[in-house]
């Protein structure tokens, strides 16, 4: 039958693009469609190439993201681990700490303990127990520590070394300080921790323990980590303190280069810091894309396909294009299903496993064919928890699971159970149907244990501040919000801040003021120097508190809270016994003064009556001189006057010398008042000139000019005064000086001490002086040389001057080698009102 012509398109139907193809294709002639044939596959194979291309460097650029968060991931939970570690050992020793400050373990106990932490942990090399004067009280090293580690003491905290900063740091931080010092080349460099020693509240020392970089980057990082990269730890300036330091590693029989810098992560060690850094580099295990074989088989199929391309190239691009599109896509699924560290489940409708990752039969250590195809009860459901889990698996395929996720306990194939964490969600096809349910689960099992922990710890914290007794409490500045109040505070004042702000206004601690209406509601502090408040050390003062009837020791300090806003703590200390104690011994020491001038008059008894006798003598002999004459007519008027006048003088100067007497032996309460020092030391050396008489002992006495008056109690003044002079008069007596070596010498001048202005009194005699033994035990109480003294001359003098703010002291005088007597003196502090009178002390004169 002959062919029928092809039917022309009527112009009635639809012109598509297909049609429209078909048109203009057989419009063509023979030879420009063969061109056309040609040239299709031509531009098939140049595009082809470039999808390779663009293929390529997408997958070498994947891999390159891969390898970078692989690092960054590895060298994290590495450092993490690292941390965990020193925090570990870090408390252990702050435990220590704790008990070394009270005072519940000695040197041999420390060296017990110490011995029995390094054997437990290979990463600690030695701990040492310094006190406050950088002196080591005891320490224990590690018996495998090398001979080039075992340091000098004097070595170890010689001035201006890195331990001895961080000796200081520690001191002044009040808290535990990590350091790398930088050590020489032949020694090992170790890690070393100062934990601060408190006695009382007083810095009393460091626990100073030294780590092992070796050690710590040995048995801190996990052996699969070490496996995979080249891991190293370096100090602030790079230097590498352990690890690897080579630039190749061996992969089978060849070396090949260490990765490039993209693949190296460092990380500083935390709680060290910078001073510790964590380097990871992963080591090559392949070729990279380019230099694998898998590039060149590549190439040679693009070859290939292009010369099928020309010869068959519809069917061959359809096919190639689609393959090509499969493998990629069940390649990157599969890599990424593999490198996910989150364990992936789905579940059919009916509750069957269906489809388990690399990551979730890693955690279970189940294989892919236990777990796929199997029902409830599952193998990896403990069996006391399998009532809980099926109830969750309920809820699960009826969609009732929290967004937030659910806490499960999982069963590993060895029997170790771990905590996990589920998050469900729908799993949708490609048409938009719902096949099942898609599980993903992480490992919590170390963050709890930090929960724990952490729990413990503030537990513990909270104990020891509501067993204390003292009242703590934290509010926030000008805020009546109390954000912490222990028991004894609540026991004294309740729940409300009015005790806390009590306290505060009492104590008389200066306060930020509020913020003016113009200024940020936000910040009422902007600008204001915080860092500088929460740096400065505590202030105490002392109060009463007449609702508790109680003397408190009220101290402060501003600090910033955990949410960063500032706030004070007040500690407030019953101190009532104590001052009932200073008041009893106020007490007793105001009646020993007394007591003490009354012994000294009593001494004195002698002399004051040899030293009355003489006006008395002379008033008797006037009156009987008078009554003669008179009974006699012999005397004139004038006569008579002038003998009266006399016997007048006589009384008023018996009557001066019993009113002296009497003002110094006089008790009563001490009364600081200006006082003239001239007036004090003619006081003193009037009472005191009667003793120095009946001795035979001379006395030159030289004051300053310009003198400012001194807040003083005078009688107490001059009661140390006269202490001292007769003490003089009698090592003089006691030395059997000639006549011409009887002399004291009394100097009193101005003299700064400390930077601050005050006067000295001093007085020198031509003794013996004081044997070694009497001057180490001088100012003891009840401790005298003479075998009639009660031992509390001297200890009051001291006294007295200590109350006056001032200092005593003794000295021994040389002429060579020769002993020449003994020097007593007292310095006591100016006022602030009398600094400015105060001019250059004058010269004594020249004694003849």
């Amino acid at each position: 039958m002959p062919s029928r012509p092809s039917a022309k398109p009527l112009l009635s139907e639809p012109l598509t693009p297909s049609r429209w193809w078909r048109h203009w294709w057989r419009k063509q002639t023979p030879h420009r469609q063969d061109r056309f044939a040609m040239l299709a596959p031509l531009i098939a194979v140049l595009l082809f190439f470039a999808a390779i291309g663009s293929s390529f460097m997408y997958l070498r650029l994947e891999e390159i993201d891969r390898e970078q968060e692989a690092v960054k991931r590895d060298v994290e939970y590495t450092q993490q681990q690292i941390r965990l570690r020193l925090l570990e050992r870090q408390e252990q020793l702050m435990r220590i700490g704790r008990d070394i400050s009270n005072e519940e373990v000695d040197a041999q106990e420390f060296v017990s303990r110490a011995e029995s932490l390094v054997a437990q942990h290979p990463d600690l090399q030695s701990v040492s127990w310094i006190d406050e004067r950088r002196r080591i009280k005891a320490s224990y090293s590690a018996p495998s520590l090398p001979t080039p580690l075992v340091r000098v003491v004097d070595t170890l905290l010689r001035p201006g070394g890195d331990t001895e900063s961080t000796f200081s740091l520690a001191r002044d931080l009040q808290q535990p300080v990590y350091a790398q010092p930088a050590g020489k080349s032949e020694v090992v460099p170790l890690l070393q921790l100062h934990i601060p020693l408190a006695d009382r509240g007083h810095f009393a020392g460091v626990l100073l323990a030294e780590y092992s970089n070796e050690n710590l980057l040995r048995y801190g990082v996990p052996a699969e980590v070490l496996a995979k990269y080249a891991v190293a730890l370096l100090n602030g300036n790079g230097r590498v303190l352990a690890g690897n330091a080579g630039p190749i590693h061996s992969v089978g029989t060849r070396l090949l280069p260490w990765s490039s810098q993209s693949e190296a992560y460092e990380i500083p060690v935390s709680p060290v810091g910078n001073g510790l850094v964590l380097r990871a580099q992963a080591y090559r295990t392949s070729q990279g894309v380019i230099g694998s074989g898998l590039f060149w088989l590549v190439g040679a199929l693009s070859v290939l396909t292009a010369w099928m391309l020309i010869g068959n190239w519809r069917h061959t691009r359809r096919r190639l294009q689609a393959q090509q599109a499969l493998v990629s896509e069940t390649n990157f699924r599969r890599a990424m299903e593999s490198s996910m560290l989150t364990g992936m489940r789905a579940l059919d409708m009916q509750g069957r496993i269906t489809y388990v990752n690399t990551a979730f039969c890693r955690m279970t250590g189940w294989s892919e064919s236990a777990l796929v195809g199997h029902t409830a009860p599952f193998v990896h459901w403990p069996e006391e928890d399998r009532a809980y889990l099926a109830a969750r698996l309920e809820d699960e395929l009826n969609g009732r699971t929290p967004p937030g996720g659910f806490q499960v306990r999982v069963k590993r194939r060895d029997g170790s159970v771990f905590d996990g964490r589920m998050y469900v969600a729908p799993l949708i096809d490609a048409v938009g149907k719902q096949t099942g349910w898609m599980t993903s689960m992480t490992d919590i099992t170390e963050p709890n244990r930090i929960r724990e922990q952490l729990s413990a710890s503030y537990e513990r914290f909270t104990k020891v501040l509501e067993a204390l007794d003292a009242s703590v409490s934290v509010a926030p500045i000008n805020s009546h919000e109390l954000l912490f109040a222990n028991k004894l505070y609540r026991l004294w004042f309740g729940v409300q801040t009015e005790g806390h702000e009590k306290l505060v206004a009492q104590a008389g601690v200066p306060t930020i003021p509020p913020s003016d209406e113009t200024m940020d509601d936000v910040d009422a502090f902007a600008g204001l120097p915080t860092d500088s408040l929460t740096d400065t050390q505590a202030e105490s003062s002392e109060v009463f508190v007449p609702e508790l009837g109680k003397w408190l020791e009220v101290r402060t300090r501003y600090l910033s809270w955990v949410d960063a806003r500032l706030v004070q703590m007040v500690i407030a200390t019953d101190i009532t016994p104590r001052r009932r104690a200073e008041e009893q011994s106020a007490a007793q020491a105001e009646r020993a003064q007394t007591s003490s001038r009354l012994i000294t008059m009593g001494e004195m008894a002698s002399s004051v009556a040899h030293e009355l006798n003489q006006p008395l003598a002379a008033i008797s002999n006037y009156c009987n001189g008078m009554v003669s004459r008179i009974k006699g007519n012999g005397i004139a008027e004038a006569d008579l006057l002038a003998a009266l006048d006399k016997t007048a003088r006589q009384a008023q100067r018996a009557g001066q010398i019993i009113q002296r007497i009497q003002s110094f032996v006089k008790r009563s309460e001490p009364n600081r008042s200006p006082s003239d020092v001239e007036h004090m030391v003619s006081e003193a050396v009037e009472l005191a000139g009667i003793e120095l008489r009946r001795r035979n002992v001379r006395l030159s006495h030289y004051v300053a000019a310009r003198l400012p008056r001194l807040q003083v109690d005078p009688i107490l003044i001059e009661q140390v005064l006269v202490n001292l002079l007769r003490n003089a008069a009698e090592a003089i007596d006691l030395a059997q000086r000639p006549t011409a070596q009887r002399n004291i010498e009394l100097r009193v001048i101005p003299k700064l001490m400390d930077e601050k202005a005050g006067i000295e009194f001093s007085v020198s005699d031509t003794g013996r002086g004081l044997a070694p033994e009497v001057q180490e035990r001088l100012f003891e109480a009840f401790f005298s040389t003479k075998a009639e003294g009660m031992g509390i001359g001297l200890n009051l003098c001291r006294t007295i001057v200590e109350s006056h703010l001032g200092r005593m002291q003794a000295e021994n005088l040389y002429n060579g080698n020769e002993g020449t007597g003994c020097r007593f003196s007292f310095w006591l502090p100016l006022a602030q009102s009398s600094i400015a009178q105060i001019g250059p002390a004058n010269t004594p004169p020249t004694p003849e």
